[in-house]
């Protein structure tokens, strides 16, 4: 009898970001396949009667190929074990679970998937940065500064992130890796100003986390933060210093004169153009 797997996505970090699904899996699981960067508040939630492996790779250093986790994962499910193949963030954002999925599908076992917090949400939520905002951003755009093959990427890689600048969205790079230098020359070749804020956020939402703002021009001075990190980059990075935001971020306050308080007369318009509810019916965004 076979058993299943569950691709599982483990937050940012803080083990209180863990979907009830997530935590439930971990509770009953018989084998544990883990990433690296799943810290180690998490893996002390997995019951001491089921199999934990480390299968991480770590600034190049890869302990264990991706084919023999895929291979792993394949022979666990086929002896019937419940696996868990924890990965950090969102098991769907650059986190190879296409690959193990299509290993999954070729072998013909049963697997589900549960999405996690990608890291990019969890480190904007903790360093206080709106990822849109509808006066300086409408997208957003989630890139890596590490390619399977940079050589043969390379040119391709350019002529995305020019469009991706162009869009006028933020950009958030996973995988920058500590060569912040390389990663300033891309923004600005792609058109990027050089006073476009942006945000160095490491080991977001852990006790550990640190966030060093700057600038693309000031980029290369950043200070190697430990990893993982990420760059946030964009006008919406001015939103996580309310003392640097600038007056067009700012929404008037018209009740200046009654101490925060909004007159009346303010909301007259908006009561009598809203629409009117049934007793059963709710607003749909």
């Amino acid at each position: 009898m076979k058993g299943k797997v569950y691709l599982v996505g483990a937050g940012p970090g803080d083990p209180e970001l863990l979907t009830l699904k997530a935590l439930r899996l971990l509770r009953t699981a018989e084998v544990v396949l883990h990433d690296a960067l799943v810290p180690p508040e998490i893996l002390q939630l997995i019951p001491s009667s089921a199999q934990i492996h480390n299968v991480g790779k770590r600034c190049g250093k890869k302990r264990i190929l991706q084919g023999e986790i895929n291979h792993l994962m394949v022979a666990l499910a086929v002896s019937g074990l419940r696996v868990v193949r924890l990965k950090g963030g969102d098991p769907l954002i650059f986190g190879r679970a296409g690959e193990e999925i299509e290993t999954l599908r070729r072998n013909n076992i049963p697997f589900e998937i549960v999405p996690g917090v990608t890291s990019a949400m969890g480190a904007a939520a903790a360093a206080q940065i709106p990822l849109t905002h509808r006066r300086a951003s409408s997208a957003l755009v989630l890139i890596t500064a590490h390619n399977a093959s940079e050589k043969d990427a390379a040119e391709k890689d350019a002529s995305d992130w020019s469009k991706f600048v162009a869009s006028g969205a933020t950009l958030v790079i996973y995988m920058p890796g500590q060569n912040y230098s390389d990663i300033a020359k891309r923004l600005t070749a792609a058109g990027l100003a050089g006073e476009t804020p942006c945000a160095v956020i490491s080991r977001a939402t852990t006790r550990h986390q640190r966030t060093h703002r700057t600038t693309v021009l000031d980029l290369h001075r950043a200070p190697q933060l430990a990893a993982p990190t990420l760059v946030v980059v964009g006008e919406v990075v001015r939103m996580a210093d309310p003392a640097a935001l600038v007056e067009g971020f700012v929404i008037p306050d018209v009740s200046k004169a009654n101490d925060g308080l909004r007159p009346p007369a303010l909301f007259k318009t908006f009561f009598s153009q809203a629409p009117r509810l049934g007793t059963d019916k709710e607003p749909v965004a």
